[in-house]
């Protein structure tokens, strides 16, 4: 390699390694230019949020009413109820209501609820977040439980729906309240 060809190579490193210092100084400005440029313009402010978050998800223009009703299948011996019977939201608003159950037996039972609507339709659009019903629950001798539902009614649910009903029940499930897994236990 000649001399020549040494002192081009020595430039060409060069001139890459101020460019390196260069791209990492603008990189480095950014940031704060960014802040200054949001700030001026009103664009972008990430150092004062303008406004508390809203859900834009959420139809303020529309009121839907929802009625709770609880029920227990004939073999159960439990009390269930909702705590409130009727809310009114707005579409796309996430609401949680409680449901209050107690086993009025003398021994564990296990149970599983299912749920129904009214209209129908409306299940469609009834989006259960966090609910009992996703599980079966197991209530001791004379135990009492709140039970949360956590929903949103989906704001494409039709306009001429103005109530939506939420009905469940609640069904034991065969074999698995504590004095049958005894039995199975002894063979009986």
């Amino acid at each position: 390699m000649s001399a020549q060809d040494l002192s081009e190579n020595r430039s060409l490193l060069g001139r890459l390694g101020i460019a390196a210092v260069v791209m990492f100084g603008f990189g480095f400005l950014l940031v704060p230019f960014y802040e200054k440029f949001c700030e001026a313009t009103g664009f972008y402010n990430i150092l004062q949020p303008s406004s508390e978050p809203k859900n834009t998800q959420v139809d303020r223009s529309r009121v839907v009413t929802i009625e709770f009703d609880a029920n227990t299948h004939k073999d159960l011996a439990w009390t269930f109820r909702p705590k409130q019977s009727v809310v009114k939201i707005n579409p796309g608003e996430l609401t949680t209501v409680t449901y209050e159950v107690t086993n009025t037996r003398d021994r564990a039972v296990t149970g599983q609820a299912v749920p129904s609507y009214g209209p129908q339709l409306a299940g469609r659009y009834f989006l259960k977040m966090d609910c009992f019903c996703f599980t079966q629950q197991t209530l001791q001798a004379g135990e009492t439980r709140e039970m949360p539902v956590a929903f949103l009614i989906d704001p494409d649910l039709p306009q001429d729906v103005g109530t939506v009903v939420l009905s469940y029940t609640f069904f034991e499930i065969a074999g698995r309240n504590a004095d049958s897994g005894r039995a199975a236990e002894r063979g009986g």
